[in-house]
């Protein structure tokens, strides 16, 4: 049986990003978990949280997260909190971690990236991080397409350059990954 941790691996992201950088709502939160998992998936061809990423106007948006983010499974609701906080005329949300970070399910890969994109990012509001997010040619303005492709599937493929030299072979390896999940699912 194909255990991969995902959730355990999504909450304990967040969790990460909660303790090593500042100002982290969701709008921050939604494009670090989207520079992770992309980075990792143009790297070896899997993802990290198993999220699944959605082409909206303001960058991409992890729908499953989005749409637990009022009300929180237990698992989530255990390990963070969201705290508004009002700034002059708006509130901000912050992620305040409950639980400790456990890396026991994370490659050193994965923590490598999570530990270079919190010290990147540590410091900035989550508006700094829409030119990453929204590069052109990135993997979300293939999609968004000038809102042609809003609230299109963002495919992993895309985080993988096509003039990438092992492009095929990180390609290949993703179907098979994908493939033994498929059959473990059965």
């Amino acid at each position: 049986m194909l255990i991969t941790h995902e959730r355990e691996k999504l909450i304990n992201a967040i969790i990460y990003f909660a303790r090593h950088t500042q100002y982290l709502g969701k709008i921050k939160l939604f494009k670090l978990l989207y520079l992770l998992d992309f980075e990792h998936f143009r790297q070896t061809g899997q993802n990290v949280t198993g999220l699944d990423y959605r082409a909206w106007k303001f960058g991409p948006v992890p729908i499953d997260l989005y749409q637990e983010w009022d009300e929180p499974e237990q698992d989530m609701a255990d390990a963070i909190s969201i705290q508004p906080e009002q700034i002059i005329h708006y509130v901000r949300e912050s992620v305040v971690p409950r639980a400790e970070f456990d890396d026991s399910h994370f490659s050193k890969r994965e923590l490598r990236i999570m530990s270079e994109l919190a010290e990147e990012y540590r410091d900035v509001y989550s508006h700094k991080l829409i030119d990453v997010t929204h590069a052109e040619n990135g993997a979300w303005a293939k999609v968004w397409n000038d809102g042609k492709g809003s609230n299109h599937l963002i495919a992993y493929d895309l985080a993988i350059a096509d003039d990438e030299p092992y492009r095929d072979a990180i390609l290949e390896a993703a179907k098979e990954y994908q493939a033994i999940v498929n059959s473990a699912q059965c």
